[in-house]
Order: structure tokens, then sequence, then C-alpha cells
């Protein structure tokens, strides 16, 4: 038996039914209204910091939940997460890959600030000393981190972040244990937070985030692309998969050549390209999501068991989009919506009972999540985070300050993935793909054309649109570059 007393052997025997372990109650959270004629409460004075729980996983976009309307997918546990808290149906992610968005996440600055991708040098050790795993540990807070860690820091820095560090990869995803018991990496990280769960102490606020390999495809193994953990067997069996909604040949035709020869491309081949091999891969993908939300629900069931349910803000989220076969494409990294919109909820107990299954749609970004775990433990953010809390929003609050417009980017400069930078305001997204000859700008007016299939940067009657987006886009680049120079 673990010292939580649960065995191995109970732990990974999980019927399909299993993810029915908390089953949603039906409220606006889960329907899609919004309680905006509740009066809004305030949060609570920081006397007794909460615990703070954050899930992340990795490739899901917003749409791929229960509770935020999917006809297919079942995920009554974060169903029941929104139901209790709020879901923001406007999250994106400000990059738009795994290594970008996490450093982005942990520090609360954007890609330009912050200089992390993949072949880039670690982040900074005066960048980790101001992201939220070293403040809230530095505040008295037992900090935690399991699964897959995604950046590179220094290992003075990592000493400073966290309190317990076990990451763990996904090749393969199953891992043979020392009891000679076969694991999923979803259902390792499971485990683990159950672990740390157990060996939490009274009085000490602690702050995990349990880090899912899931749902990414094993890539190179295109026989198993998405393989999914026993909670989900023979779920989506016999089920018709719809078609992506975006699967028109027409709409991948009208893309421009270096979009077209992308590694979103490329990929769109290995899962997609096939009706039966389309329906194999999204039925797998499906199962993967499904056993991330059976884990969730153990370690939620394990967290009441204890006693700490009251007094632990959940958060649930996704370090990127993903486009299953959308547009013709099987990724993400590019600028459009199925790209960069997450799935998020926050859960926060402390919330009165009528400010509970809100949908909230201002929106919130990657870089919004420091700022906002920090002020759940009653600190102050650093001058430096480029973030806004979203503490605010989930008790139901308007928060006059927040602007429609973010900055988005995607600067790893790596063959077949086309480097990027722009602007998503309120009604128009701007793009300009700068290493293109001549540089490729996209202009989309999302109230006429929400699924970005028209680019009107070549409209006389946009032009001044587009002169404004890009001026725009010129000023918020250099302001973060120049946030990067200072830091």
């Amino acid at each position: 038996m673990d010292q939580q007393g649960v065995s191995r052997r109970d732990f990974l025997a999980v019927a399909p039914a299993s993810v029915a372990l908390m089953a949603a109650p039906t409220l606006a959270g889960c329907g899609g209204s919004s309680l905006a004629s509740v009066p809004a409460p305030n949060p609570p004075p920081a006397s007794k910091p909460p615990n703070v729980l954050l899930f992340l996983v990795d490739d899901q976009r917003n749409d791929t939940l229960g509770c935020a309307g999917h006809p297919v997918i079942k995920t009554p546990n974060i169903d029941a997460l929104a139901a209790r808290g709020t879901r923001f149906e406007n999250a994106f992610v400000t990059t738009s890959i795994c290594a970008a968005s996490r450093a982005s996440i942990f520090t609360g600055l954007y890609e330009r600030t912050h200089q992390y991708t993949f072949e880039a040098p670690p982040i900074r050790d005066s960048l980790v000393a101001a992201s939220y795993p070293v403040l809230l540990r530095q505040a008295g807070f037992r900090t935690g981190f399991i699964g897959k860690f995604g950046v590179e820091v220094s290992s003075a820095a990592l000493d400073r972040m966290f309190t317990t560090f076990r990451p763990h990869g996904r090749t393969p995803y199953f891992t043979r244990l020392p009891d000679g018991t076969s694991i999923h990496e979803t259902d390792l990280a499971a485990l683990r937070a159950i672990d740390f769960l157990g060996e939490q102490e009274a009085g000490q606020p602690f702050c995990l985030s349990v880090s899912f390999n899931a749902v990414h495809a094993e890539d190179g193994d295109l026989d198993h692309l998405y393989p999914w953990p026993p909670s989900a067997d023979g779920l989506y069996e016999g089920v018709q998969i719809p078609l992506p909604r975006l699967s028109d040949p027409a709409v991948f035709e009208a893309l421009p050549a270096f979009l077209k020869n992308s590694v979103n491309r490329e990929r769109f081949f290995w899962c997609c390209d096939t009706p039966e091999k389309y329906q194999r891969n999204m039925r797998g993908y499906f199962r993967m999501i499904s056993g991330v939300d059976a884990a969730i629900g153990r370690v939620l069931q394990e967290l009441r068991r204890l006693g700490l349910d009251d007094n632990t803000v959940v958060l649930y989220m996704a370090d990127n989009g993903y486009y299953m076969g959308d547009r013709g494409f099987a990724g993400k990294w590019s600028h459009y919506e199925q790209s960069l919109r997450i799935p998020l909820v926050i859960a926060d107990p402390r919330v009165p009972s009528s400010a509970m299954g809100r949908v909230e749609s201002a929106k919130a970004l990657n870089v919004d999540i420091a700022p906002t775990l920090l002020q759940l433990a009653g600190l102050r953010p650093p001058e430096s985070t480029q973030g806004r809390s979203l503490l605010p929003l989930t008790y139901g609050n308007v928060d006059q300050g927040r602007s429609d417009e973010f900055f988005c980017e995607h600067l790893w400069n790596t063959p077949g993935i086309p480097r990027w930078e722009g602007v998503r305001a309120q009604r128009y997204v701007y793009a300009r793909y700068f290493d293109q000859m001549p540089v490729y700008e996209f202009l989309h007016d999302l109230e006429a054309d929400p699924d970005e299939l028209t680019n009107l940067a070549a409209s006389p009657i946009h032009s001044v649109t587009l002169a404004g987006l890009r001026e725009r886009c010129a000023q918020l680049a250099k302001q973060y570059e120049a946030a990067r120079t200072s830091g």
C-alpha cells in the first residue's frame, strides 16, 4: 500500500465508468450563461491564504470539455469544477507552444521578455526569482511540481522554486514501476499528487502544480499516436467523431504556401488525412482527455478525504490550443483561434454560492496565472509582471483596467514553423509573419468572420484598421523587448 492507503492495484484498476466519479450538477458553469445580475462580492482577506492546486495539460483547446459544450468528450470532474467555480470562455495563450507558454505561466511575462523557448538558454535567474513558485515559497508555502516541467532553469533557481520536484516525461507514456506494474504518465502524476497531499503538514499552505504530459501526441509512434490510460479503456467505442468544422479543403487551399508547407500540415498526415485514421486518432485523443479528467477526480477525492478541499483553490488550464484537423492542420504554433484559445477553470471554495458556476467573457491569458496565484496568497505581484490577476473576475467583479486586446507571438526559429507576431483585439486580429519575403500580414474581422477565413490585409476599405494594428503591434513588441533588456 502507498502511504495514503491507496494501492497501485486499486489506483490503476479503474473502470471506464470512473470518469463519472464526480458528475457535475447542472449550473451555469456548464450551460454557458452568466450571472451578471448577481452583486459581485470581494475576495476575502488573505489572513489565512488558501492552498493552490494547478492542473496543466498539454495541447488542448478551449472547446474540448463537456462544460464547454463538446458533444462527445466526457469530463465530469472538470465540469464539476466549472459548476462551482468560473470558466473563462475567452482564455488564450500569448505564445502557442509548450516551452514559451509554460515560461509565461511561471513568470507572468511574454515570450518577447522572458526569451525562453526550445533551443534557448535557461530562463534567467533574475526572472525565476520573481516567478510564482519562488515568491510563494518565500511567503511560507510548501511548493510542489509534478510531471512535465517543459522549461529549463539553473539548478540554483530550481532549488528556490520547489520544496518537492518530481518531473517525468512521456516517452514512453507507460512507465514500469519498481513493483513490476506499468503505469500511464497521467496516472503517475495523480499518484504523486496524492503522495504530496498526504505529506502535507497542518497549518502550512501549499501550492502544487500537476503538469500532465497528456494530451500531447506520442510523436514518432504513428500506430499509437494518442496512448490513453486504462481509466479510459472502451470510452467512445463505436461513437462517430464529428468531422472538424473547418474541414472543407477550400479552407486549406486558401492559405499561403508557407503555411500549407508547415509542420502543422505534416502532422495532419500523421493523424487526420483519412476518415479511418481520423476516427481512430480522435477517439484516442478524447480518451486521453477523459483519462486526465479521471486522474484529476482521484486527486480531488483525496483532497476531500484529507479535509483540505474547503481551503484549496483549484485551477485547470492548457499550455496551448490544438487544431485537431481544422484548417487541414494538426498542431498549434500559428495565429488562428484553434491554436491560441485554451480551457481555463478556476474554482475557489471561498466564493459565495451566488457567484459559482459563472462563465466569464473577459479575456484571460497565460501571463495572468502568476499574478493570480500571488494575489491568492495575499502578495503583490512584482512590478515587472505583465499579466493581471484573474481573482476579481472569479468573484464576478468587472476589471475596469482589463484591455480587450493582447499581444501574441511565436519566436522559435526552426524549419517548418513560421515565426510571427500580432495583436488580437476585440473585433480584429492582426498577425505578421516577419520571416516571409515580403512580410506576410493577416487581418481578420472577428465580427463578420469569426472563423478567420478571410484575410482583409489587402482590402482598401480596411487600410486604416490595418495600419493602426500594425503600429500597435510594433509598439507592444518594442515595449516587451525593452522589458527584456531592463530585467
